[in-house]
């Protein structure tokens, strides 16, 4: 279907956007043709009146995990019990289309892209694939299938397989190349906060540096990325001199771990949403040990520090969720904004800018979407309300549209107990980067 937008009031996504009014945008076999004023419309355009509403670019979650919803479990998954029950074909089909479910969730809340960082073997593909093919609705999906990691190291066990030396941590590149073609490869550098052994000290260093070298090098032999999960200046110094691409939560980093990010172009992903529950709601939380909640409070001071460094270096910052922590779901991406906003001091601008176009150029992929320019992609947002004014208006858009094809009044299913704990917190965190200052 072609068709033109009309009446409304675009945030073309770049980093000066202002209100555009009076605009037309023509869109033809799920691209912008063009954007114009008071054109004329050919008869096979159907006119799509959204009747002041706000439209902006689709937006791009950088970091999240898709077999799981972010509803808090008792117990973490454990992955040879998951591996033999999902060798059965039955249950694999199942576990197939609970993850097109849940990239359903992503596009229904406005991610018409996301990156996948870590996933069961095979699983992120093929739904990435029949996303591509047509088959299911869905967001873009850039994956990096499972991520690389050690025994013993980060979520080993779940969306990580372990490599026993340099050479099987190769092997598993030229596999996942092979076998899986992802579109990135990601690396666990550190440990987390879940599995965590020293209180006070989040993010304990677990691959080698030599591990990470190698996975880096032939990555990029192979036109890979790299995106490093780390949670410590340690893992940060690590992750630079391997060479990655994207540093995945952070540290809170020296000068000299912010000249080498400048020097190499690494770019940080903030992901603020995960460490939440560790600072208003471990009441609520469930599984949690006084270590994980000292450590979780660690990570999230550091985060902030790396973050609002990096903004002051102007080293880009990008947008992500991790979603698939516990109170980390499919369809919040709006919160991860909101929270960047208000805990980080970002402008409402920069915000948007930064969860659209920006992680758009960090991925690689802003000559195809990102914003809303002529030649790209129709991927929109579309809101009632103005989210420079307000961001939680996001969190129910009125339409959504992925390449092309309109999503209107779309619904995500939300999880009620979590709506109710993260709502509840939101009231600490307004403004909070002036209170710290």
């Amino acid at each position: 279907m072609n068709y033109v937008l009309t009446n409304m009031v675009i945030l073309n996504g770049h980093q000066d956007m202002k209100p555009e009014t009076g605009k037309q945008i023509f869109v033809r076999d799920g691209k912008i043709e063009k954007i114009a004023e008071n054109a004329e419309i050919p008869k096979e355009y159907r006119v799509i009146d959204l009747g002041g509403a706000y439209l902006m670019p689709g937006f791009i979650n950088m970091h999240m995990h898709i077999p799981t919803t972010g509803k808090p479990r008792k117990k973490p998954m454990n992955y040879e019990k998951t591996a033999k029950l999902l060798s059965l074909g039955l249950v694999g089909a199942i576990y197939h289309k609970i993850c097109e479910a849940n990239v359903k969730q992503d596009l229904l809340a406005g991610m018409t892209t996301i990156r996948a960082v870590g996933g069961l073997p095979g699983y992120d593909t093929q739904v990435r694939d029949r996303i591509n093919a047509g088959k299911i609705a869905g967001p873009r999906i850039l994956t990096s299938d499972y991520a690389i990691s050690v025994p013993g190291g980060h979520m080993t066990g779940s969306v990580a397989l372990p490599a026993n030396s340099v050479e099987e941590a190769i092997q598993m590149v030229d596999d996942l190349h092979k076998n899986y073609h992802p579109d990135l490869i990601k690396v666990m550098i550190t440990g987390g906060v879940l599995d965590c052994t020293v209180p006070g000290e989040p993010g304990i260093l677990k691959m080698p540096q030599e591990y990470v070298d190698a996975v880096c090098k032939r990555a990029h032999e192979l036109g890979y990325k790299v995106a490093a999960h780390v949670e410590s200046n340690v893992g940060m110094e690590v992750a630079l001199h391997g060479g990655v691409d994207t540093i995945e939560h952070g540290g809170k980093p020296d000068d000299e771990i912010i000249r080498q990010m400048k020097e190499k172009g690494t770019a940080l992903i903030a992901t603020l949403s995960p460490a939440i529950p560790f600072q208003g709601i471990s009441e609520e939380f469930i599984g949690i040990s006084e270590m994980g909640l000292i450590n979780g409070k660690a990570l999230f001071d550091n985060m902030v520090a790396c973050i609002s460094r990096c903004r002051a270096e102007g080293i880009p910052v990008g947008l992500g969720t991790d979603t698939g922590c516990p109170y980390t779901t499919q369809y919040d991406f709006w919160r991860e904004m909101w929270y960047y906003q208000n805990i980080i001091g970002a402008t409402p601008e920069e915000t948007l800018y930064a969860a659209t176009l920006l992680n758009a150029k960090i991925a690689g992929i802003d000559g195809e979407t990102g914003s809303v320019d002529e030649g790209k992609c129709a991927d929109f947002v579309i809101s009632a309300k103005n989210p420079l004014e307000d961001l939680e208006t996001l969190r129910n858009p009125v339409k959504v549209i992925a390449r092309g094809e309109i999503f209107h009044n779309p619904k995500p299913k939300k999880i009620a107990d979590v709506e109710k704990v993260l709502d509840s917190v939101m009231p600490y965190y307004k403004d909070y980067y002036k209170k710290e200052a």
